[in-house]
Parts: C-alpha cells; structure tokens; sequence
C-alpha cells in the first residue's frame, strides 16, 4: 500500500492536510472536542460502554478518534479491553503521526503509547484497556471480509464531495452488515446521500447538531 508521507501538507504548523483528498485530518478548530461531539456523543458513548465493546471505523488517519475513545474508555471505569478496528487505505507514516499528535493531549500518556507501537501498516497493537486492529487496504474490498460486528460505528472518512468512494451506498449497505441489532453509527457529515445510504442500509437515521462550523451532523441506529 502506498504510504502517505508524500500526500500530506502541514498546516498552522502541526495540521496535517492530505493532498489526494485536498481534506485536513482533523477539525481546524478542536479536533478531540469534534470527536467528542460527533463520535462519543453521535453513538451515546461512554453511557453504553460494556464489556467487550467494539468500535469500527473507516478512515484511520492520526488514530485522533482511538486515542478519544480509548481514554473515554479507561475513564469510565470498564474492566477488559475496548476493541477498536479501523479500516485505513494510506496508513500514516510513524513520524507523521508523530508530529499530528502535538496538537493533542497526551491523554495519560496513552498518546505516546500508540505512537511508540505504531509502524506504519495495518496489524494488531495490544495496549492496556486497548486491542487495535489497523486494517489496510481499501474498505470497500476488506470491509466485506471482516467477520466482526461493531456496536459503533465511527464514519470518518474524507470529504464525501471530494472521496466519495468511501460513503458510498455498498459501502454504507456492508456497514449495515457487519452492525449488531441496537447499534449506532456517527458521522460529522449530514450529505443527502450518505443519509439515504444509511436509511436503504436499514438504519434509522437523524441529523443533529453539528460540530463547529458545521450546522449539522447525521446519527444512525439499528432497530430490531
């Protein structure tokens, strides 16, 4: 897989912008408090936290929306290990992700801990109250293959103007898939037709409020 060091810009100093989606990796504004907002709040974390939790993700990026949910989990007091799996095309280089993470908290130095396990590529890391699979290649092929069901999902991939491919309605149909029934999904984007992939998926979809300077997000649950 191509690596991503030659496709990001730098920003404000510690930004990271990618060039082949012309999209920041996170918000300009606060990006922990955006994942707070969007994916903690949009799926009703930490409150339904329980053992063996599982988070999936498409779109990796800084690992910005693990390190959030991962200290929300060891702040909520949960015996065992959160299991997060991210489906990422360009993981990020290790120095890369280095420099993204000084615009973070340190979150008890699980910050520092990610970054010293992480090499690059796609794989499993095991960290305390943490067991991360990296799942490299493009999802609409890999996310099919996956034989896991997440009780939430955090759909973060770039732009849907400018990556499409990555909201797209097979896509959003897989995600529906590989949900349990009571499970939620989150984005920070409220596109028309990521809402109707969602809701021909079988989820039950809201937009809400957004975050920032964004009016609205989109907030998505799988009935019985």
């Amino acid at each position: 897989m191509q690596n991503q060091s030659d496709q990001i810009a730098w920003r404000d100093g510690d930004v990271p912008v990618s060039t082949l989606f012309d999209d920041p990796f996170f918000s300009l504004e606060d990006g922990v408090a955006e994942t707070q907002h969007v994916f903690l709040g949009g799926n009703d974390l930490p409150a339904r936290f329980a053992p063996g939790f599982q988070i999936a993700e498409l779109g990796f990026g800084t690992g910005l929306n693990l390190l959030v949910a991962w200290d929300a989990w060891i702040a909520s007091g949960q015996n065992g290990a959160l299991h997060f799996t991210s489906f990422e095309a360009y993981p990020m280089a290790p120095a890369d992700m280095v420099r993204a993470h000084r615009a973070f908290p340190n979150f008890n130095g699980r910050r520092d801990a990610l970054a010293e396990a992480w090499t690059g590529a796609g794989g499993l890391i095991e960290l305390p109250g943490l067991r991360l699979e990296v799942i490299e290649g493009d999802a609409r092929e890999m996310l099919p293959r996956w034989e896991g069901k997440a009780d939430a999902w955090f759909l973060d991939g770039f732009s849907p103007a400018k990556n499409p491919e990555l909201w797209s309605k097979d896509l959003m149909a897989e995600v529906a898939n590989h949900t349990v029934t009571n499970g939620t999904a989150a984005t920070y984007t409220a596109a028309g037709f990521v809402r109707r992939g969602l809701t021909d998926a079988g989820f039950e979809v809201e937009r809400t409020s957004g975050f920032g300077r964004k009016r609205h997000m989109t907030r998505a649950r799988m009935p019985v």
